[in-house]
């Protein structure tokens, strides 16, 4: 597993693209929302052996060079921590007000083959990061509080029956 010493220092895009045919920054062109994937894993974990044999592949340097503009992070971690990736996205407007601006999505890899690595890797950078929501029945917000308050079963008369 030397060969994985070596990867674990800081891999990098080139994370100077050359934009395609529309200028960058126009409203033709594309950026992908995810900024820098951070790869862990354990060197002795068997839930790692997946994220391992992964980062040892050819495909994993094609992922890498597929993305120029994301900056790939591979770090050990102790023995008894599981693998993980953690995607970190770029700020939006709404975003902008909290602390750092900085959206960041993990998930677990334990126990996956390296086919399966892979598909959680494109998941994460093809993903916008922002949470899930409900599409039905979407919460009403609201600056003020209701004129007839907020209805509770417990608080009703009870019904005779």
């Amino acid at each position: 597993m030397s060969h994985l010493k070596r990867i674990t220092q800081l891999l990098r895009g080139s994370l100077s693209t050359t934009p395609s045919s529309p200028a960058a920054g126009a409203p033709g062109s594309f950026h992908l929302p995810v900024r820098k994937l951070v790869l862990r894993y354990s060197q002795y974990n068997a839930s790692s052996s997946g994220l391992r044999a992964f980062l040892l592949s050819p495909r994993f340097s094609a992922l890498s060079s597929r993305y120029p503009s994301i900056e790939f992070v591979v770090s050990e971690a102790g023995s008894e921590k599981h693998p993980l990736v953690t995607g970190f996205y770029g700020s939006t407007l709404k975003d902008a007000s909290k602390a750092g601006g900085e959206r960041r999505k993990d998930i677990n890899l334990a126990n996956l083959d390296a086919n399966q690595v892979e598909q959680k890797l494109r998941h994460v950078v093809e993903s916008s990061g922002a949470k899930i929501k409900a599409l039905k029945r979407r919460p009403v917000e609201s600056r003020s509080e209701g004129a007839r308050g907020i209805w509770s079963q417990l608080h009703s008369k009870p019904v005779d029956i």
